[in-house]
Order: C-alpha cells, then structure tokens, then sequence
C-alpha cells in the first residue's frame, strides 16, 4: 500500500518540474528580436554606433549571460539544500509467501551552519560583482574598438575627398601644361608629369576604397551584421574635442574608482577572503535531521524513527590543506589587484599625454603647416603661368599640400582615438553614451539572426 502512495508522489514531482522547465525556457525563446539599425540614416552617426553595438554585439551578450548565472547563486548558496527522500523494499518479502512485505521510507535534511550558508552566498555575490565588472570591461573594449572602426572609417572617407579634389586639381594642371606645351613654352614632361601624378592618384582611391571595404566588413562583425551588410558613410565634418584634461593625478583616482578591471579585482580578494573564512570553519560540523519509517520491525512502537546526524571534520591534513589553499588564493588576488592598479596609473598617464600631444599635432596642421602648404601652391602656380618657375616645382607644392591635408584629417582621427581610449583608461563610456549601459541588468533587446539585404534574400530565393 504504502508502495502505491509513494511512487505516484515521486512521478507528479518529477512531471512538475519538467513542466516548469520547459515554461522557463518558452519565455527565452519568446524575446522581441532588436529593430534593424541604420534604417534610412544618411549618414553613421558615431553615438548611435556605439548604443547599435552594445544593443548587438553577442560577445557583450555572453557577458551578460555569465553576470546573470553569476547573480543567480547568492540565494541558491544561502538556502537550505533540498530534503532527499528515500524509499526501499525487502525483494524476499516481495515473492515469498507468508513473509510480511517489508518497506523503509526516509526523509533526511541536511543543515549546514547558518553561518557557513551565508558565507558561502557572500562568496557567491562577491563573484557575482566580479561578473559584472567583466560585463562593463567588455562592453568598454567594444565601444572603443568599435569607436576606432568608425574613426578609421570617417578618415578613409575624408581622405577619398581629398584624393578627388586633387585629381581635379592635377587634370586642371595637366591641361595647362598641355596648352603651353602646344604653345612650345615647356618641355613635354610636364604634362607627363601631371599625368603621372594623377594616375598615383588613381591607384590610391582604389586603395582607400579597399579599405573602406574591409572596414566596413569589421563593423557589420561588430553590429552582428553579414560581413557585406551596407552602412551609411561616416560624416564628412567631424567634431573636435576642445575641453581640456584634468591634472594626472585626479586622472588617475578617478581611474581606479571607475575602471572595472579595478572593481573586479577588488571583488575577486573580497570573494577570496571570505573563502580563507569558509575554509577555517570547515573543522566544525555540520547537522542533519532524519526520520524513517520501517516495516520490518514486528513492534510497532519501533517502526518510526526519528533523529540527528553530524560530519565528523576528522581529517586534519585535508582541513589544513583547505585553509593554505585558501589563503594563497588571497594572496594571489591581493597580487593581481595590485598589478592591476599599477597598470591602470600607468595607462591613464600615457594616455592623457598622447591626447595633449595629439591636440598639440592637430594645432599645428591647422596654424603653421595648412596655410604654408595652400600658399606654397598659389606662389608656385603664378609662377609656373609667368615663366619663373618650373611645372615640377608647382607639382611639387600640390603634393606637398595634399599630404598636409590628409596629415591634419589623420591628426584629427588620431586624436579622437586618443581620446577614446582615455574614456577607456579612465573607465568611462566613449561619445557621451548614457552610463545606465555599463549596468548589467538594464533591459535590452535580445541578439537574434540579423536582418538580410534584398541580395542575399534573393540568392536565398535561388
């Protein structure tokens, strides 16, 4: 009888758990998939590249897994483990005759010390932190990456216009060359010579379109996009920071309040030493309530059973063992923590001087080296339509100005990219994105299958 009542119980436990499973795991696959980015922008805009990346990009998606399993275990460490219940049955009662069915049903509970449950669920929530301090130093690395991309894009672009402008330039020149060359003025090199030029110029718009080309390819990885998924193009005008830095050294406190390499050493020590506390109190033991039931007894009074088991932490070796393994982990991560601070000091100083140096660089381009390159060409180009000066001296002058120009452009793009990996130094997100996206737990859509372009719908088609 008490076989009929037990084995259903156990079966409607085991049906409601897989129900409850297969209920949990219907909601993930409901997740609203993200809403295609970009669609009928002009132009990229930096700001909403960045929020489109870490709204994408499954890496940071992962990331964000691994804090929520993380955050998941403080309570599971903190309850009670589940009861077991056993049951069993004498097989010689089963067929033989005359012989009483035997049966034993016991249901046990183990209770480790309150205080070791709670240390463990502090270990627990310790790692969780650390989690997600990762969460944040990952999304930090892709914003930034993802920010250099948008630079290396928004540059190759100014460099293309700038490369069409002085093709325009030298056909102009060529032409002229040509008039006075016809006109028996110059020798006929100079318009070889133009025509030279423009074909160097030629071959370096198919390289910057190349380019173009396989960076785009890195920011639709990035954008969980198909390698050849069209973006728009990068502004031509590109801001540039004017604010100025602070002195290193406040610099460097904000950097080890913010940055998350910091914040997750500092939970690895604290998870650490409450592991050197779990392990000094792992020589005292534990208690386990048990209760039974037992057919096999002919009095009745002695068929229910009821009492208390303990552990017996005897084994001193392995007990020592324990806390030396526990407390060179500390030591470990106190280690690693100071290591890692001392990098952040020194990436936060080379950092702040590779901004002001870029800032120095641009301000030259823009006050010394640009208005002598555009003056160079004018002084040489009268020359050359006067007679006192030479066609290869005017060819001279535009390519020097033309790499002043592609130099100021680069200088700008370098120090915006200086400047993003300071934000990255300092712990802080790139272009002013709003700071509740370095928080784990804020709401954002799933990552799903990216949408297609009309080409690959229709080779799907074929």
């Amino acid at each position: 009888m008490y076989a009929k009542c037990v084995l259903p119980l156990i079966l409607l436990v085991f049906l409601a758990a897989a129900a409850r499973a297969r209920q949990e795991a219907g909601s993930l696959a409901d997740a609203a998939p993200p809403e295609e980015p970009f669609a009928g922008a002009p132009q990229l805009d930096r700001r909403a590249l960045l929020e489109a990346v870490a709204r994408r990009n499954p890496t940071l998606d992962a990331a964000r897994l691994a804090w929520e399993a993380a955050a998941a275990r403080p309570l599971q460490e903190r309850a009670l483990p589940e009861p077991m219940l056993s049951y069993g049955v004498a097989p010689g009662s089963i067929a033989g005759s005359g012989v009483r069915f035997g049966q034993q049903i016991e249901l046990s509970q183990d209770l480790p010390l309150p205080r070791r449950r709670r240390l463990r669920a502090d270990r627990a929530a310790a790692e969780a932190r650390a989690a997600a301090a990762d969460y944040r130093s990952v999304l930090l690395d892709l914003l930034t990456a993802a920010s250099r991309l948008y630079d290396d894009d928004w540059l190759v672009g100014r460099s293309l216009a700038i490369v069409a402008q002085h093709r325009a330039l030298l056909g102009e020149l060529q032409r002229v060359a040509a008039g006075r060359y016809a006109a028996g003025l110059v020798p006929q090199q100079d318009p070889i010579q133009a025509e030279l030029e423009g074909a160097k110029m030629l071959h370096r718009q198919v390289e910057l379109e190349a380019e173009r080309e396989a960076i785009a390819s890195r920011l639709d990885a990035f954008l969980h996009l198909p390698a050849d998924y069209p973006l728009p193009p990068p502004p031509l005008a590109e801001p540039v920071f004017g604010e100025v830095q602070p002195e290193p050294g406040a610099l460097v406190a904000a950097a080890l309040a913010e940055r998350p390499e910091v914040a997750a050493g500092a939970a690895e020590v604290e998870a650490r030493r409450t592991a050197v506390a779990l392990a000094r109190l792992a020589g005292t033991p534990d208690l386990a309530l048990r209760g039974s039931y037992s057919s096999l007894w002919d009095p009745p009074g002695y068929r229910w059973m009821a009492g208390i088991a303990v552990n017996l932490p005897l084994r001193r070796e392995r007990l020592a063992g324990q806390r030396a393994e526990a407390e060179a982990g500390l030591a470990r991560a106190q280690a690693e923590l100071a290591a890692t601070e001392d990098r952040v000091r020194a990436e936060v100083r080379n950092t702040a001087i590779a901004v002001e140096e870029a800032r120095h660089s641009l301000a030259i381009f823009e006050s010394r080296l640009l208005p002598a390159a555009h003056d160079q060409v004018q002084a040489a180009r009268s020359g050359f339509e006067t007679g006192r000066a030479s066609f290869l001296g005017l060819i001279d002058a535009e390519r020097s100005l033309r790499d002043v120009e592609l130099g100021r452009e680069q200088a700008v793009a370098d120090l915006h990219r200086r400047q993003a990996e300071l934000d990255r130094a300092l712990g802080r997100l790139p272009a002013g994105l709003p700071p509740e996206l370095l928080d784990p737990a804020a709401k954002r859509p799933a990552p799903v299958s990216p949408p297609l372009p009309e080409r690959h719908q229709e080779e799907g088609a074929r």
